[in-house]
């Protein structure tokens, strides 16, 4: 049970994560990121919420689904804090502006091919 339980939350951090990387891009980029990522994201974070309600009680459903949330965005925060203490805000809009591009790359090139 123990083992199901953290699979659910692996799950829940793993789709919500993914949906809230969506806000750290552009708002071009963050177009294409919820048209191929997102709405994957969304589905399978849905999905985990309802595989615990299946299997656990709606306490320890809604449980998780706040722990989830709150792990992610402390991970969000304090990776933020540290890249931006490592790197610099103007290196880090050097590399964000690259990986933006990049994405929209890999993006087109999945939907020609």
């Amino acid at each position: 049970m123990i083992i199901k339980y953290f699979s659910f939350l692996l799950g829940l951090i793993w789709s919500y994560s993914f949906i809230r990387t969506q806000s750290i891009f552009s708002n071009k980029t963050a177009l294409l990121f919820k048209l191929f990522i997102s709405k994957v994201s969304w589905i399978t974070f849905i999905l985990a919420c309802y595989f615990g309600y299946k299997n656990f009680t709606i306490k320890s459903t809604l449980i998780g689904i706040v722990i989830s949330i709150a792990i992610v965005h402390t991970m969000f925060y304090f990776s933020g804090k540290y890249l931006e203490s490592k790197f610099g805000e103007n290196k880090l809009k050097k590399m964000k502006m690259v990986l933006e591009y990049a994405l929209v790359f890999f993006i087109v090139y999945y939907v020609i091919f």
